[in-house]
């Protein structure tokens, strides 16, 4: 631990995991109110399907611009203090889409997807640099089911409100600036950071290819899963009431398994316990085809299938905070950031092409090749640690 001005600079420990977990759980129970509510309102409008899905792509586009920038406009600001302000942004933003002409929303989700991307490429850093080593799987598994919790909720909240007129936009703005509470609380314990990596930020994109690789996969199930779940559902012969139900097994799991999952990873090799969760990922879109025709035994198997493969995200973040620290892992943080919403682009895209091609279990097949192809490169990348001569040293110091 280092000290500057009388304050702590390593994220301030339970204080500083407290603040950091309870702002990005804001933000994400915020920000499931606002997916779908901006979807459900373009469609009372009158607006496409297809331009609401390339007004909606608007957000990764963001998320990839932003997050090389986000640690050195840390450095610059403060992290707190960016956390605190790129909150509040997307809290002002999301009452004007109710008010603004639909060109207009293309700026506004630019900007919001710029600030959501930062509060967690911010949050994550924090919950890293907070978490004890030794402790730093369950930590993220915390963090991951906190999340998760709010992402289920969001729904439910809106349900209550309604999707139409302002009271909803309030609502969602109000539970986001909630966050900035728990920022302030911690802000004399939140991490410094300066402009001195060691490396660049596209080279911390390959400097732990078994995170980024992580992040890349899981955003791209997760968001294609999301999106196209329940146009297979309704594909394998479900009714649509049924098939909007799928997602919360995904969900459920997600809740249930990420604590023991990051638990897991603080007693064993993160790369070989990913490598564990990516063949358990290629098993279980196998085996998807074989129950997706009748609805419960389909929703346990996404329930246990959704929560272990979720863990991607949650101990390729323990891996990613166990290689770097400081400044490097806040750019570590936004590369990983930055591939998850490679992946968020990628996913419905690719599996939409596949659903297409393999009808009706096209879903299932895709997921499988990009299990199949991240086990590969794990495979690789272990085997050549094994080499004698010690292979993976020379391809680290390329690197390097």
């Amino acid at each position: 631990m280092t000290m500057a001005s009388g304050r702590r600079t390593d994220g301030g420990g339970t204080i500083g995991l407290v603040a950091a977990i309870g702002s990005v759980a804001a933000v994400g129970l915020g920000f499931s109110i606002t997916l779908p509510l901006l979807a459900l309102t373009l469609e009372d409008r009158g607006i496409s399907s297809t331009w609401i899905g390339i007004n909606t792509a608007t957000w990764g586009l963001a998320a990839i611009a932003v997050t090389p920038f986000v640690s050195k406009l840390a450095a610059r600001i403060g992290t707190a203090q960016l956390l605190a302000l790129a909150i509040l942004t997307l809290a002002a933003a999301l009452p004007l889409f109710y008010i603004a002409p639909f060109w207009a929303w293309f700026l506004l989700r630019l900007i919001g997807g710029a600030a959501v991307t930062t509060t967690f490429v911010l949050s994550e850093f924090w919950i890293s640099s907070a978490a004890p080593p030794a402790k730093r799987g369950i930590v993220m598994g915390i963090y991951a089911s906190v999340l998760s919790g709010g992402f289920a909720l969001g729904p439910v909240i809106l349900s209550l409100t309604g999707t139409q007129g302002m009271l909803p936009f309030l609502i969602g703005s109000g539970v986001l600036t909630l966050g900035i509470i728990p920022v302030l609380c911690g802000l004399p314990v939140a991490p410094k950071l300066d402009r001195r990596e060691k490396h660049s930020f596209g080279r911390f994109l390959f400097l732990a290819p078994a995170a980024t690789g992580a992040a890349l996969l899981f955003g791209t199930i997760e968001t294609g899963a999301f999106a196209l779940l329940p146009i297979y559902g309704q594909r394998v012969g479900h009714t649509r009431e049924l098939v909007i139900l799928l997602g919360i097994g995904v969900t459920v799991g997600n809740i249930l398994l990420q604590m023991p999952m990051g638990m897991l990873s603080d007693r064993m090799d993160r790369r070989k316990l990913l490598m564990i969760i990516a063949a358990f990922g290629l098993l279980g879109a196998a085996i998807l085809p074989l129950v997706a025709a009748s609805f419960w035994p389909l929703m346990i198997a996404l329930a246990i299938w959704g929560g272990v493969i979720g863990s991607l995200y949650t101990v390729g973040l323990a891996h990613l905070g166990s290689r770097f620290t400081g400044s490097d892992l806040a750019a570590a943080n936004a590369a990983f950031v930055f591939c998850y919403s490679l992946g968020g682009l990628v996913g419905p895209a690719t599996l939409g092409v596949a659903m297409d091609v393999w009808n009706p279990h096209g879903f299932a097949i895709g997921i499988g090749l990009f299990f199949a192809a991240y086990l590969a490169m794990l495979i690789i990348r272990i085997g050549l640690a094994r080499l004698p001569g010690g292979v993976s040293k020379g391809v680290s110091k390329k690197l390097s």
